[in-house]
């Protein structure tokens, strides 16, 4: 099927049409008429427009009588820096229960503009697995990421004018960890002097931007499950410390209540549509290596009483993102996951075969594209490796394989032979072409595996020592032989330990790009020992990461960013976003 020059045909035998122009020519039902898909009056859903509306979080309580949906996360082998396409999986999977005779909701984060106008182009799905109206997911939605954005540079206003008063708190200037954000790839901004001018204009310091979604305030809004959660976890954020090395949070700041009402109608999900009109929770964002990856337990909770299968995205590989999701989402949420489905793709394991170099915005290597079925049998190990981190919390994974049009169905095959030698179902997924037909087999595998059930289990308990928690992560996750901690980790730990955050989850904060810290090792790296450099606090969000390596928390443009390809044509319509 895959050989077929006409593989990515549109569904009435022509070319595929690109993302933004099959968006356009959907069939997007009125969002009351989604809404009711979903179960809900229309009294709990504020409209944005036509297409678009806010739940009001009393949906849970008008839903609560309702049996609970199958909940199934998805997830990924290591990726390339291409992406292995877990979101259009997502939304195709969703789209393909209803193929089967099942009603379902896909929960998914909100797109960060900084990628969307930089290198990887659009978030909400490709070819006909998309969410529509796929310029407002990209370009605003309704405002969530910029209320964040307000609220965390609130903080940071307030803590720089808590300096420029010396009123208070005896906050020491060289111990403030609480920087700015900004939605917009920008790498200049990343390491900054603030204050410079005269002594009106402030107190000198060194601070820096990170994009918002690696925010705090970001992973605390997926985190919360109420606004009086939300403003007790926004009070807690530590800003920095005292010269007595005492933590300084938003609350000794006196920020957390504005901040809260700042973000009183951002923790309202965003109710939207599939291609098929399938209902679609679009909310929150936070950055995938340094905070857990997921989207909002609120989005969840209401998603859980809204069909027969409720399907959520963790970011990045099952390493990163799935690990997350089951020992710090499910934490916050209570919610217990029935099964997983791991997306894998001939390219992806060919990539980890170690025998090609993948380059985000250049052609795949020539030698990649040819049939080899021997070059993703050599890539297998990292599949294998993902399927065991899912088994390791309870959990059945089931191996979606995201056909590509340079795929073989010998290559197809190689994927398929190797998820059914770790007993574990496959199933291959044309979505992207076909829609939610092109994943009823995939829909059928995983109702399967979620009729069955999970015997899921946290990875550690809550009152295991932080270190430990790292060791475990990292031994029986990644792979590696044990832990290097730095002076400075041993420290920090300690520290949070004393002062009572050692029940705290962990996220360890790496490359997601090897199992391993290093990004040049693919596969499943043996061998090698995790070096934790640093480990900081998120109070609010309610966990302790541990840098491992050189985390960007702000991104840089490329050399042909994708906003120099977007503008508004003489009609006023987009043009230019993928």
């Amino acid at each position: 099927m895959a050989t077929s020059p006409d593989y990515m045909a549109d569904q009435t035998g022509g070319p595929l049409p690109d993302n933004l122009t099959i968006a356009r020519r959907a069939d997007r039902r009125p969002i009351m008429e989604i809404a009711a898909r979903l179960g809900l009056d229309a009294s709990y859903v504020e409209p944005y427009g036509h297409d678009v509306g806010k739940v009001d979080l009393r949906a849970r309580e008008a839903l609560a009588g309702r049996s609970p949906a199958r909940y199934v996360v998805v997830s990924a082998i290591t990726p390339t820096p291409l992406g292995e396409g877990k979101t259009t999986t997502s939304i195709g999977l969703a789209q393909g229960f209803h193929h089967i005779g099942h009603s379902a909701t896909v929960a998914i984060r909100q797109p960060s503009m900084g990628p969307t106008l930089g290198i990887k182009g659009g978030a909400a799905g490709g070819g006909y697995s998309q969410v529509v109206p796929m310029e407002r997911i990209n370009l605003h939605l309704t405002g969530d990421i910029h209320a964040v954005t307000a609220a965390h540079n609130l903080l940071a206003a307030m803590v720089d004018n808590h300096l420029h008063h010396r009123r208070g708190i005896d906050l020491d200037a060289e111990s403030i960890v609480w920087q700015r954000v900004a939605d917009i790839n920008d790498r200049a901004l990343r390491s900054i002097v603030i204050g410079l001018g005269p002594r009106t204009d402030g107190v000198t310091r060194q601070s820096g931007f990170e994009i918002t979604a690696a925010s705090e305030v970001m992973a605390v809004l997926a985190l919360a499950d109420s606004v009086v959660d939300l403003r007790r976890r926004l009070g807690r954020m530590v800003v920095g410390y005292t010269h007595r090395g005492a933590p300084v949070t938003a609350e000794d700041i006196g920020a957390a209540g504005a901040m809260t009402a700042l973000l009183k109608e951002a923790l309202k999900p965003n109710l939207l549509q599939t291609l098929e009109n399938t209902p679609a929770l679009i909310h929150a964002g936070p950055f995938g290596n340094i905070a857990h990856g997921n989207s909002s337990v609120v989005a969840d909770h209401i998603g859980i009483r809204g069909g027969d299968f409720l399907i959520t995205e963790a970011g990045f590989g099952a390493d990163m993102g799935a690990e997350r999701f089951f020992n710090i989402k499910c934490r916050a949420s209570g919610l217990v996951p029935d099964a997983a489905v791991l997306v894998a793709t001939v390219r992806g394991l060919k990539f980890h075969s170690g025998r090609f170099k993948v380059v985000p915005g250049k052609p795949l290597p020539a030698g990649m594209q040819a049939e080899n079925p021997d070059d993703v049998r050599a890539g297998v190990a990292n599949l294998v490796k993902q399927i065991d981190n899912v088994r390791a919390h309870g959990v059945t994974p089931v191996v979606a394989i995201n056909a590509f049009p340079s795929d073989y169905d010998s290559e197809l095959e190689a994927i398929r032979e190797a998820a059914e030698s770790a007993g574990v179902r496959a199933a291959i997924c044309t979505h992207v072409r076909d829609g939610g037909a092109g994943a009823a087999e995939l829909a059928e595998a995983v109702a399967e595996a979620a009729q069955a059930g999970s015997d899921f289990r946290f990875l550690y308990p809550s009152e295991m020592a932080l270190d430990a928690k790292i060791e475990r992560i990292a031994t029986r996750i990644y792979g590696a032989d044990g832990v290097a901690f730095s002076a400075d980790a041993r420290r920090q730990i300690d520290t949070y330990q004393r002062q009572g955050y050692g029940d705290l989850p962990v996220c360890i904060a790496k490359t997601h790009l090897s199992l391993s810290s290093d990004p040049s090792l693919r596969g499943a790296p043996t061998g090698w020992t995790l070096p934790v450099r640093e480990v900081r606090l998120s109070a609010g969000a309610g966990f302790v990461y541990a840098l491992c390596g050189d985390i960007r928390t702000m991104p840089g443009l490329g050399a042909e960013p994708a906003a120099a390809s977007i503008d508004v044509d003489d009609n006023g319509e987009i043009t230019g976003l993928f």
